[in-house]
């Protein structure tokens, strides 16, 4: 998977600029637990400012990625999930944790996708009510980048991203930035500063997301530690099955 070149990016902390899907709080170990991530669902984006987990790497602004995509059955055993209400598949590494939430939404959908060690990996949410504050630009960073096809909608066609904001009115490096992967319709910044996280993409009958953070210092019974670069970690078979199984994401049937 080519990339162009970054920016060298400092391990330090995180500070939730938005509320974004994520796994911002983290299961006991164990099984992958949907209550969770009803705590982490997004409906606005806002600079409310709530935590994220603590080691993530401060981003600096980045130059292009190139977005290549993945091919998930070349990577080992994969299984077809869909969602409940028949709307969505993806495809996701056989061994790990895929699960409906036991508390539903009263509409759409919300999916926990858990590596088999309790640590969660990404959700999907379908009829959310999207909007988005940008009380202020950021300093923005790009790592990674794919069109979507499969997911156009007459308002445009979504991107996978991987990327990062940084307030530098955080003097504490190891709070000042966060970074996340998932899938957006937001435009994309043509410098580089960039308004809050915001991974909601367009989705009948209104948005959905799909995504998570990336946390270097997360450790899990029986799983090393992070690598302490977002660079090296794109590099990891972790990401690039995360990044797979995000953008197999399509339309079911």
């Amino acid at each position: 998977m080519g990339r162009s070149a970054h920016p060298a990016l400092l391990s330090s902390g995180a500070l939730c600029l938005a509320l974004i899907l994520s796994s911002c709080a983290s299961p006991e170990a164990g099984t992958a637990t949907p209550e969770a991530s009803e705590e982490a669902q997004p409906v606005t984006v806002t600079s409310s400012g709530e935590p994220t987990p603590s080691g993530q790497p401060s981003v600096q602004p980045s130059g292009e990625p190139s977005g290549e995509p993945t091919d998930p059955a070349a990577d080992g055993d994969w299984a077809t999930y869909t969602t409940s209400d028949g709307s969505l598949s993806f495809d996701h590494p056989a061994e790990w944790d895929v699960a409906d939430a036991p508390k539903v939404p009263p509409e759409g959908v919300l999916v926990v996708v858990g590596d088999g060690t309790g640590r969660r990996l990404a959700t999907l949410r379908t009829n959310l009510v999207t909007g988005a504050v940008c009380p202020e630009e950021l300093p923005y960073a790009l790592l990674d980048s794919e069109v979507l096809p499969a997911l156009s909608q007459d308002s445009g066609t979504p991107r996978f991203v991987f990327e990062g904001r940084t307030d530098p009115s955080v003097a504490d490096p190891v709070a000042a930035s966060t970074l996340a992967y998932g899938i957006t319709s937001a435009p994309e910044p043509t410098g580089p500063m960039a308004c809050p996280i915001a991974h909601f993409f367009t989705w009948p009958p209104s948005g959905a997301a799909f995504g998570g953070t990336y946390d270097p210092h997360e450790i899990y019974p029986g799983k090393p530690q992070h690598i302490d670069t977002p660079e090296a970690y794109m590099e990891t078979q972790e990401y690039q099955d995360i990044r797979a199984m995000i953008t197999s994401l399509r339309p079911a049937g």
